[in-house]
């Protein structure tokens, strides 16, 4: 679902469920996104109420090696898509985010979370899979460096107060907060900086990491393997 604040497009995912991602979920993002990079100075990510996103469908993941590695694909695509954004990306993380979840969280320029007994991170380790390259790298950026290792290689869970020390997010607000305080970062954003300069200067910021990314997933693609 879409919809317009000002000079604000408010991006949000919700399946009724988990927030899984599909390939039909993906797609659909990916034109969202694609619209409001074309017409809004911002754009919010928001999730549901209690669910900002499970990471992939399993059903597609456990599907087949085929399958699996082509839903990676395009979750990695998107991610890659959303950090090189021309503008402002805001994330409104309304509940838990695992897994592919916890990989967008470091693609946000601004990260709002809610509070409460919310699980944020990347758990792949802990249900059979390894984590991709790409996000290993992804998390690198992103990620203070004495919980990179717990929360990647460990694959230990973050509270939302703890995904602000960790690095998953900037601040936490109440629930029911998460959507203005998302809409006004990205306003203020929107409002603050140039177009032109702001996308120039995030390829300067994230042209090389992007571009070592592109090459991490064709290995990613290549290598990767669910365990059953």
């Amino acid at each position: 679902m879409t919809s317009i604040e000002g000079d604000v497009t408010v991006v949000t995912m919700d399946d009724g469920k988990a927030n899984a991602l599909s390939f039909d979920m993906i797609a659909a993002l990916d034109a969202a996104i694609g619209g409001a990079f074309d017409a809004a100075k911002a754009v919010v990510l928001m999730g549901r109420a209690g669910k900002f996103c499970a990471g992939f469908d399993l059903r597609v993941m456990t599907s087949g090696i085929d399958n699996a590695r082509e839903l990676l694909g395009a979750g990695a695509r998107l991610a890659l898509r959303l950090a090189a954004a021309p503008i402002p990306v805001v994330l409104g993380v309304s509940g838990h985010a695992l897994a592919m979840g916890g990989i967008l969280l470091t693609v946000g320029d601004y990260r709002v979370g809610a509070e409460g007994a919310y699980k944020l991170g990347l758990n792949e380790v802990a249900i059979g899979m390894p984590v991709p390259l790409f996000a290993v790298e992804l998390c690198r950026d992103r990620l203070s460096p004495p919980w990179f290792a717990r929360c990647i290689q460990s694959a230990e869970l973050c509270s939302p107060d703890t995904a602000v020390t960790a690095g998953f997010l900037d601040e936490t607000v109440a629930a029911d907060d998460v959507l203005s305080r998302s809409v006004e970062v990205a306003a203020n954003l929107a409002a603050t900086v140039h177009p032109g300069p702001f996308a120039q200067t995030r390829r300067a910021v994230r042209g090389d990491l992007l571009a070592r990314l592109e090459a991490l997933l064709a290995n990613d693609l290549g290598g990767f393997e669910v365990s059953t």
